[in-house]
Order: structure tokens, then sequence, then C-alpha cells
């Protein structure tokens, strides 16, 4: 923020604590019986966060994180601190206080400590997608206005020339991993011209801003900030068109942060296992900031190939995850189980264990499923899904075999959270509930109750940066339109049926929900994927639902052998399971044409299916 009076800044801090401590008192006053921990600490920005966490918890492991091959690195609360303030002070040494800085990376220590580096007294930060080709990364850059970005060691190429080309705002490349400063010739695409760029090392930065802090320079560990204003924006594109930019403040996220945890428990020695990319706000907030604020570690996933050895080697409690992670474990389990031939004695176990958790609120997992846990460490004992929906039989497995397993909600644009299933009630088929001093309304709802679900709350984001239009079309009368539709049941859980874009209206006029009829086909084991869209009758009079498939080869080649190779095989094999799904579905809902994939259907790089996208709608 731009500097203000001493008297005017006290005004603004009293404010914050104002506004903090109505948070926290609207946790203690709901009346609701299943926000159970009604303790959250005030906090008044991301700064104040992280200071009083390392106030609280100096000695505590902050990071587990491998900054080379080799075994992890613990990285306690003050030595985070330590290197945040070192690397904000020299930013700002360089020139780089108010100004947008974009951050770009593999989720890990070095863009940790960036962000905060800017979030907390230097900028704005821009987190950038690390899956994004060239182009699309320029425009974000001159977008946002960023002046520096901080990149890992893939993506330097990219910034490299696009600092040579000189059409950026562009001022400051610095390299993550970087020990040393040094000076890159890059070559002008379509010319034999050559121009010389300065990589800075980041590692030498946080040596030059330790060396200020040491002698007395306090310009970013006493920097004023201004809990209101935009300091992060977050560019997404969902499935269709082009990215937003969604604006947050420190309120928005530590409203999150406050009141998330209250119907979940978190102790201060959890640890968090981070795969996520952490530019989405889902880990960002979930399982970057809000181990931190609860005084827990966060330990990095070194890549998807490497997920179970990572687990075996840091043992976590907590695991965010998105459906696609899930599913994937899940089968894994099942596969492992079937390979031992003790699928009947682990689906008689489930059902026991099942029984003795929910009806006795007993956990006698371990006398069927300890194998199972201890492949995952041993320690795990939440799962949390968000992202998109999940079949609620995965959870209610996992919560069978000792783990307890969650259903989440949020959008970017709640920063992101907007509702999570209670830890002690949990409905494996609901998103969960909305967080004490938020609300949840359907909007213009149906016969049945359904209509587009709508949030409130100060986790609600400042805007679409630049973009007034789209702001109004979703923020209206202080609540967030999502796009979803859904409905909420008596105790105010709430049921997400489908997005309101993605609604086919037949041309009889009936609505059919393609996630419902999607939901309905991945509970068959032979189908791994599937969308489902509309297409028009061979007589033209009528809308019919088509369904892409992209099944689970390995079930379907156990069950057809060599016929596994004859497509029309497949695809009666297929129609028998679409079939059942028909005939629980009045007929305009039922699916009347398939087409089989042998790739998996293209998504972005949320991991969502791509709905749009041609190629998504035909067999290959």
């Amino acid at each position: 923020m731009k500097p203000v009076s001493p008297e005017e800044y006290q005004r603004m801090l009293k404010d914050d604590w104002d506004w903090a401590n109505r948070q926290v008192q609207a946790v203690k006053d709901d009346p609701r019986p299943f926000v159970k921990y009604r303790d959250p600490r005030p906090i008044i920005s991301i700064k104040n966060m992280i200071e009083t966490s390392a106030e609280l918890f100096p000695d505590h492991i902050a990071f587990y994180t491998k900054l080379e091959k080799g075994p992890y690195k613990t990285i306690t609360f003050t030595e985070y601190m330590a290197d945040i303030n070192a690397l904000g002070t020299q930013l700002i040494a360089m020139g780089l206080k108010e100004n947008r800085i974009a951050i770009i990376g593999d989720t890990n220590y070095t863009w940790s400590v960036s962000d905060m580096a800017v979030v907390c007294g230097t900028g704005c930060a821009v987190p950038l997608d690390r899956e994004l080709p060239y182009e699309d990364l320029k425009n974000l850059i001159k977008e946002s206005e960023a002046t520096a970005v901080l990149f890992d060691k893939k993506r330097e190429p990219m910034f490299t020339r696009m600092m040579a080309e000189g059409d950026t705002p562009l001022k400051f490349l610095i390299a993550q991993q970087a020990h040393e400063d040094r000076t890159v010739e890059v070559e002008l695409e379509g010319t034999e011209e050559k121009k010389s760029v300065q990589v800075l090392s980041f590692w030498k930065l946080l040596e030059a801003g330790k060396a200020l802090v040491a002698a007395g320079d306090r310009s970013f560990i006493d920097a004023q900030i201004d809990s209101r204003e935009m300091s992060i924006i977050i560019f997404t594109s969902g499935t269709t068109g082009m990215a937003k930019g969604i604006m947050l403040s420190h309120r928005n996220i530590c409203a999150d942060l406050m009141a998330s945890p209250t119907v979940l428990y978190v102790s201060d020695h959890e640890i968090f296992f981070s795969m996520l990319p952490i530019h989405h706000t889902y880990e960002y907030t979930a399982d970057f900031l809000m181990p931190h604020y609860k005084g827990s570690a966060v330990a990095h996933c070194e890549g998807l190939k490497y997920i179970v050895k990572n687990i075996q080697e840091v043992r976590p409690t907590f695991f965010l995850g998105v459906p696609a992670v899930f599913e994937t474990l899940h089968k894994q389990i099942w596969k492992g189980i079937r390979a031992k031939g003790k699928e009947k004695v682990a689906k008689k176990g489930v059902k026991i264990s099942r029984f003795f958790r929910n009806k006795l609120h007993k956990d006698i997992s371990d006398m069927f499923f300890k194998e199972v846990k201890e492949t995952f460490g041993g320690r795990f004992r939440m799962f949390i899904s968000g992202g998109a929906a999940i079949n609620p039989a995965i959870l209610e497995d996992f919560q069978a075999f000792g783990i307890q397993a969650l259903q989440g909600y949020g959008l970017s644009e709640c920063a992101p959270m907007g509702a999570l299933n209670p830890d002690t009630c949990p409905k494996a088929a609901s998103i969960g509930v909305a967080f004490p001093g938020c609300g949840a309304k359907i909007y213009e709802p149906n016969e049945d109750g359904i209509g587009e679900i709508c949030l409130s709350g100060e986790n609600v984001m400042l805007g679409y940066y630049k973009r007034p239009d789209l702001t109004a079309e979703v923020l209206k009368d202080g609540w967030f339109h999502t796009g979803d539709l859904g409905f909420i049941d008596k105790e105010g859980y709430i049921y997400i049926t489908g997005r309101a874009k993605n609604v086919i209206i037949t041309k009889n006029g009936k609505n059919v929900f393609p996630e419902e009829l999607e939901y309905e086909l991945s509970l068959y084991d032979c189908i791994s994927e599937s969308m489902t869209f509309e297409v028009e009758s061979e007589n033209k009079n009528d809308t019919v639902i088509a369904a892409s498939i992209y099944p689970d080869w390995e079930v379907v080649k156990a069950a057809l052998g060599a016929d596994a190779d004859d497509v029309a095989k497949v695809e009666e094999y297929l129609w028998k399971f679409v079939n059942e799904t028909n005939a629980k579905n009045p007929p305009y809902k039922m699916i009347k044409q398939i087409f089989v994939r042998h790739t998996p259907l293209e998504k972005n790089t949320s991991n969502k299916v791509v709905r749009f996208r041609p190629g998504n709608k035909q067999g290959n």
C-alpha cells in the first residue's frame, strides 16, 4: 500500500482488529451444532498471520521440502520468517515497492518464500499457471503489468526470451533455483540478433536481504498493509474463454483461514501433504496458508510418480486433493486387495467398519485395514476432496479404512473456500455447509428446490481485474453467483447438481444436468471417465443425450479378453452399464449414443474436463 501517516495507519489497524474480532465472534455465536471448534485466532492480514505463527510456534517445522534430490530438509517457522523478511527487504531495495510481481513454478519452498515476500509488504503477487504456453504467459505479464518474475528452472527459457523481446513491463528476472547471478544470451526468433539478459539468483537476493536486515533495514518488516486492497491477482480461465483476473485482498484470505477450521479440527502438529499446483487458490489457501495459520507443517511432494514414496518418507496426517487423485488411490487399493484374493473379506470389513464408525462412533478399521493405512505412512487421518464432484462411495470406503474423508467446495472468487463438510457429521454426497460468518442460498429455485448456488462473506473477491462488467454479472446485492446449480437440505448441507452453463435443454423444454449422468456412469468400475452432451436426433425433431466414454481398459480387457480389441464388442459391453443407468432415468435423460475413447478426456490445468472442446465429443 502507499504509505499513510502513523495516525491514519493506527486508525486502519483499529478497524482491522475490530473486523477480525467480529469474524471470531461470528464463530462463537453460530448456533449450528457442527461448528465444534470455536476458538479461531484473530488475524488482520497474511503478514500478521505468519508473524504471529512464527512467534507462537518458533521451533515447529513449517516445511518438509527437497531443495535438491535426497532426503527431506526441515525448515522451522523461525527460519521461514527470516527468509521472508530477507527476500522482501531486498525486493524493496531493488525498487519493487508497490509493484506487481509474478511467481511461477513447482509447488516448493522457494515459491512459498517468494509469494510471502511479495504479499507481506512489497507489492501485489501474480501467481501464474506453470502449464501455460509462452504466448499466454506473455499476455498475462502484460495484463497484470508485472515488472518482475520469480520462476523455476523449467520456465527460464520463456522469460529470458520475453525479456529479450522487450515488449513487456518486465525489469527483473529472478531464478528460484539459481545460486549465482548470470547473463544469458538470447537469440531473437526469426533473426540472427542476440540480446544479453541478466538473470538474478534467488539465493543471492536472500543473502543480500539478510545483510540489509542485519544492518537495521526495516523497510519490509515494518511495511504497512492495507488489508482491504488488492494484494493478489489470480488468473483463471475455467474451461472456456479468456482468463479473468480475480482480485483478492488480505481480508479475503484471512476470512477463510479463521472460519474454515471451525467445522474441522486442525492441530498445531499436523503434516499437510502438498502436491497440487500452488497457483490455484485451493492449494494456496487450504494447503499452504492454513497449516501455517495453525502452526502445522507443509510437506512438498516431488511429483505424481513420487506420491507413495514421499508419503512414506514424511508420514503426513492431512491430504488435500482433487477427485482424480483419490479415485486413483482408491482403485489401486482395491486392485491390491483383489491381487491378494482378499476382496470378499475386505468388502465385509468395510461394512463392519462402517457400522462401528457411523452407529457406535468407534474406529475398528485396524482390525481389517492396518496394512492399507501403512501404505500411506500410517498417520493419515484426513483426506479432503475439492475442485470437482467425487463419488461418495469412495469417501465412504476411505472412512471405513480408518481415514476421515470429506468433500469441500470452493471457487477462486471465494479465496477459495465456500463450503466444507464438518468432520463430526459429514454427508458424503454433499459439498458441505457454509462457514460461520458466511452465507449460502439458492437463487430462483425450481419446484425441486434446485437453483443457482449463491455465497456471501468476507472471503468473496473484490472483483475481476479491469472487468467491472463481468464483476457486476456475478456480484449482486452482496451475493456471489457461483454459476453452480444445486439445493440445500434442512440441515444446511449444500448439494451440487451441475453447472448452469452446462445444462442441456431438450426441445421439449426438459432440463438435463450432464454431471448427474456422469456421476451415475462413474459408479461402474469399467468406466474411468465420461462426458455427456447433446446431439440432434436422427429425425432432427429433438435433442438426445450422447456420452463420450473413456473405459478403464484393464477392467475391459479382464472382462472381454481378446475381444477387447473389437470396437463393436467393447461398445456392446459398455451399453450394458449405460442401459442400467438409463433404466433409472426418465426417457428425456436417457443416453442414446456412446463414443468409446482410448485416451482420457482433454482437461485444463486444473484437471477439469474441457466440456466444450470438440475433441471430447467423439471417440478415438
